[in-house]
Order: structure tokens, then C-alpha cells, then sequence
């Protein structure tokens, strides 16, 4: 079987269900950029985390699929049956709610702004958490051509929150002084 099949070649796609849109409809540029989000997550357990987050970015990359799978479907018109799809849950928010929590718990309190730098974790980090904004942007654009779940919207929300203590974390735990922001310079 071929990788391609020519039919996006005039700027066109299908969503789950069969209905064809064009590439840069708000949909896709929602669900596009979840596919994006999850690859720069990948990379973060490339570097040396501790278990709990590897299991805490397995559960992410997984919903993160969960949310773009639910993104690009549309039952309304569809020309095939959908499968069951899994919902983004409350307990998912809470999970990683817990994740934002433990992983802060030992960090000093933050007075300034801090850059996103200082080393490749904390880089990957950051992007990710960036990424994850605009992911949650795209969302909000989205919204006049679906309903989307509060939990989504809450779940990307806590998310690019993860990433941000995530970062925090290895600074600390790998001994890098976290580089404040200077504003006088």
C-alpha cells in the first residue's frame, strides 16, 4: 500500500468520517497543531527523566491523540460510522493536575520571570509549552465549526502548565540556575 494518495494535492483533506475541507480550515489548523504539540513531547523522554514523568508523557501523548482524533471527527454528513472515540475526562484533568503538583512541590517560588533556556530539557520543555498555547488557540478558533468539551479546553489549558513546572523541574534537579529576565538590558 502507498504512503500517498494525491487526494490532498489541491489543498484539500477528509476528516474522520469522510467530509472533505480544505487544509487551512480552522479544524485542521486545531488538530494540526495537536499532531505538532506531540511530536516536540516526544522528545522530552530523550532526555534523563525520572520514571513518573515518562509515564506522566506517555498518558499525555495518548490523550493528546485522544484530542486530535475528537477534533477531526465529524458525525454530521458522515459517509462512514465513526469509531468510539475516547473522551477527554475530568480525571484526566485531575491526573495531570496531581503531575503539576508533585513536580512543584519542591521547586523555589517564583518571583521573576524566568527564559526559556539554560539547557535542552528545559528548551524541549518550553517549546512544548509554547506549542501547547497555540495548540489551545487553534482550539478557541475551532469552536464556531464544532462543539468542543470544557475538558479539552481545560485539559491543553493545564497542559502548556505541565511543561512549565516540567521545566522548572530539571533546571533544579540537573543543578542549571534558572536565567531570570532582565529587563534593564
Amino acid at each position: 500500500m502507498k504512503i500517498y494518495t494525491k487526494f490532498g494535492d489541491k489543498g484539500n483533506t477528509s476528516l474522520l468520517g469522510g467530509q472533505i475541507v480544505r487544509k487551512d480550515s480552522p479544524r485542521l489548523q486545531a488538530y494540526g497543531s495537536i499532531d505538532e504539540l506531540n511530536s516536540y513531547v516526544g522528545m522530552i523522554p530523550n532526555f534523563s527523566i525520572d520514571d513518573f514523568d515518562k509515564n506522566i508523557i506517555n498518558f499525555i501523548q495518548n490523550r493528546l491523540f485522544d484530542i486530535g482524533s475528537i477534533l477531526a471527527a465529524k458525525e454530521e454528513n458522515a459517509e462512514y460510522d465513526l469509531p468510539k472515540l475516547r473522551q477527554i475526562t475530568n480525571d484526566d484533568i485531575i491526573v495531570l493536575e496531581q503531575a503539576i503538583d508533585r513536580n512543584n512541590e519542591d521547586l523555589p517560588e517564583l518571583t521573576n520571570f524566568i527564559l526559556p533556556t539554560g539547557s535542552p530539557i528545559i528548551s524541549w520543555c518550553n517549546i512544548s509549552r509554547t506549542v501547547c498555547r497555540r495548540a489551545e488557540r487553534n482550539i478557541v478558533s475551532a469552536k464556531d465549526e464544532l462543539i468542543i468539551p470544557d475538558e479539552i479546553f481545560i485539559f491543553i489549558n493545564r497542559l502548556s502548565d505541565y511543561f512549565f513546572i516540567l521545566a522548572r523541574k530539571y533546571a533544579i534537579k540537573n543543578n542549571i540556575e534558572e536565567i531570570l529576565w532582565n529587563n534593564t538590558c
